[in-house]
């Protein structure tokens, strides 16, 4: 609820000193509305008329800060005014006053007084001229409703436009709330994509680096170190090559060369190599048949990720790699021995287990990961399911 100003504003006080300033300069040179001797005129002399006039200029000071009492008041000035000689600046002010209950007054004042003026006008022309049988009766509804429906209306018709100006201010600034909602949601959503392939990228490489190093400094061995160290510019080679394919997709190609492709299921060959060359002994069963890219991609990092925590946490023994499409999507699991292990371990946050599962949630699939009891002993099992289109039928 708005609270309105105690004191008058600037304007209404210039708006009646104008009023009251015009009606005595009228006053001092004898301009009436109605001459002394008209039957109308009650309260006779020039002086009796100074009366309305100066409450009606009063009224003006309170248009906007009450705007019903002003025109409440100056409704009973008027009637004041209509039997004395009159003056034009009472009814000029009064005008004023019925056009500000409008604007400024509350929405029923300003629904209910076009429709109260209106009637007004029109009692005006038909009563008196039912009356008196002449057709200058009809004089006394123009004059009532130039004094009162014509300033309700134009009210009316400000006020309406500027609610509609307030509306579609609102509007425009809730729009404007909603494209920086939207604009934070879309910053944040890519930090979260590029975090989980900065980390995918990384992680596999930078761990199987540090187990590596780890081995070659704890060993004596001119051997074991020379491979290690092998191991370690292997994976050095293809982080950088990683690296770099990243960096081509984050920056602005102004040559307009494309990035590198993105990984698909083709190259968990390639992958399971390298997860070997670490020192790992996996397993893979593959059969997958054609899927979307970013099933394809999200399927390739949540193998690579898998391998990756099993190259830094699992046992010894051999890691499992099981994709399967079915006709629910691509199922993949990926199981790795889950125990102590006697050789060093690379330090982990888990940002790989929430990497995995926001790649799955991205595509309104299922994860889960944990310990699970079965034939061979307990075993770390990583599961995920994620829907897929057929390709087949996409195409038809």
């Amino acid at each position: 609820m708005t609270v309105r100003p105690l004191c008058p504003p600037r304007f209404d006080v210039a708006v009646a000193l104008a009023g009251l300033l015009g009606g005595l300069l009228l006053w001092a040179f004898g301009l009436g509305v109605r001459p002394g001797d008209d039957p109308m005129v009650l309260f006779h002399g020039r002086w009796a008329l100074l009366v309305p006039l100066g409450v009606t200029a009063c009224c003006e000071l309170l248009r906007r800060t009450a705007p019903r009492t002003a025109l409440a008041v100056g409704t009973l000035a008027l009637a004041a005014d209509t039997v004395t000689q009159g003056s034009i600046a009472t009814i000029v002010m009064y005008t004023d006053l019925m056009y500000a209950a409008v604007v400024y007054g509350s929405p029923a004042t300003a629904r209910r007084l076009p429709w109260i003026t209106g009637v007004l006008t029109l009692a005006g022309m038909l009563v008196p001229y039912a009356v008196l049988r002449v057709p200058e009766a009809l004089l006394i509804g123009l004059v009532v409703g130039a004094v009162t429906f014509a300033p309700a209306s134009t009210g009316l018709i400000v006020r309406n436009h500027r609610d509609a100006a307030d509306a579609a201010r609102l509007q425009a600034e809730q729009t404007a709330l909603l494209a920086e909602m939207d604009r934070v949601q879309a910053v944040t959503a890519e930090r979260s994509r590029m975090a989980r392939e900065l980390h995918d990228l990384v992680a596999n490489h930078l761990s199987a680096i540090a187990i590596h190093s780890t081995a070659a400094l704890s060993l004596d061995d001119p051997a074991t170190s020379k491979d290690a160290l092998t191991v370690i510019r292997e994976n050095s080679v293809q982080g950088l090559s990683e690296m770099r394919r990243l960096i081509g997709i984050l920056r602005d190609g102004a040559d307009d060369r494309e990035p590198a492709a993105t990984p698909t299921l083709d190259g968990l060959g390639a992958l399971i190599d390298t997860a070997r060359a670490n020192g790992l002994d996996v397993a893979l069963d593959a059969e997958h048949g054609a899927v979307p890219a970013p099933v394809e991609l999200a399927a390739y990092r949540i193998v690579q990720e898998s391998l990756t925590n099993a190259l830094k946490h699992a046992a010894p023994g051999r890691v499992d790699v099981r994709l399967r499409r079915s006709p629910e999507g691509l199922e993949i699991q990926v199981t790795s021995p889950y125990g102590d292990r006697a050789g060093p371990r690379a330090p982990g946050s888990g940002a790989g287990l929430v990497g995995m599962r926001e790649r799955a949630a991205l595509l309104d699939g299922s994860f889960e990961a944990g310990p699970e009891d079965g034939p061979e002993g307990k075993r770390w099992v990583v599961r995920a399911a994620l829907p897929v289109t057929d390709v087949e039928q996409g195409e038809a």
